[in-house]
């Protein structure tokens, strides 16, 4: 178990900001062991799900295309960069600047059923639900709380996620980049996720109806390439901040299903109480580009209406 000292030291990282944007901060390692008796098979129920969450029991009707949880979440979230979940569970409760609530630590996960997985969102306290909380909570076992009042965000990148760094390169992107984006795809990307995007094996589409919707994290220019840089091409992170700019335009920009709140709810009678004030919510692709002074048009260099 870590002491409240290394902790503070490595929340005076993260909360550097965009200064300390290009370096990764020091993680501890996931737990060796399972906890026992039946919360040790809650977590381990919990990973699975998070591992084969398009194809899983209980979680597989609620998935509207071929992603999984670990798709971002790299190795089912053990993984030491932007997107683990070691540390994620100290966080919450946490306040969202997107539901204007504070979400619990099962609303965040249930709440990426709906963008992510184009799907619907689980019932909050089903055996799913519960389980992938268990299994996340676990990864942080050890850790001190540190809820967050900003964000619902792990403290290790609370201060750098999204990189601030990044928005002045989107704002001044023009087709040139985009089409240099398309090049870097071609290059690195294609071989894992297809030629028209449609993933391959255990990587997973990037645009098209299997893809995130534009409601997802990753259909934010800003959040994407902060997740690219650190950690793509997979097994060799090698891109620049405008190489992941650029590669970030050029699949962003493709087409991929748009996102109304409302469409991903289950009716009230079986849902329950949904922690959000916000109750209607839309975006496309172009709205998510235009929110950088960007037309995804001029970016993309011809007219098509997505």
């Amino acid at each position: 178990m870590w002491k409240q000292s290394k902790w503070i030291a490595v929340l005076a990282v993260t909360l550097a900001g965009p200064a300390m944007a290009g370096t990764l901060p020091s993680l501890p390692n996931p737990p060796a062991n399972y906890p026992t008796g039946e919360l040790g098979r809650l977590v381990k129920l919990g990973e699975d799900i998070i591992m084969h969450t398009d194809t899983h029991p209980l979680t597989k009707d609620l998935v509207g295309n071929k992603l999984q949880c670990t798709s971002c979440h790299l190795q089912g979230g053990r993984a030491k960069t932007i997107g683990t979940f070691i540390g994620t569970a100290t966080a919450f409760p946490a306040f969202s600047k997107r539901e204007k609530t504070v979400q619990t630590l099962q609303d965040r996960i249930n709440n990426c059923f709906m963008r992510s997985m184009n799907g619907k969102r689980p019932i909050i306290d089903t055996e799913a639900s519960v389980a992938m909380a268990s299994y996340v909570t676990w990864l942080s076992e050890g850790l001190p709380v540190a809820m967050n009042a900003q964000k619902p965000v792990t403290p290790y990148y609370s201060g750098t996620w999204p990189d601030k760094e990044v928005v002045p390169l989107i704002k001044k992107a023009t087709h040139a980049n985009y089409l240099n984006g398309q090049k870097i795809y071609q290059q690195r990307c294609q071989s894992c996720h297809g030629e028209n995007g449609q993933g391959a094996g255990n990587f997973p589409p990037l645009w098209g109806n299997g893809a995130y919707n534009t409601g997802a994290g990753m259909s934010k220019l800003e959040k994407m390439t902060s997740w690219l840089e650190p950690n793509m091409p997979a097994g060799n992170a090698n891109l620049t901040k405008q190489e992941a700019v650029d590669v970030t335009l050029f699949i962003d920009a493709q087409p991929r299903p748009s996102f109304n709140l409302q469409d991903h709810l289950l009716p009230k009678s079986e849902m329950g109480y949904y922690n959000s004030k916000v109750l209607k919510e839309k975006h496309d692709v172009r709205s998510n580009f235009k929110i950088f002074g960007l037309d995804v048009d001029a970016i993309r260099g011809d007219r098509r209406i997505r």
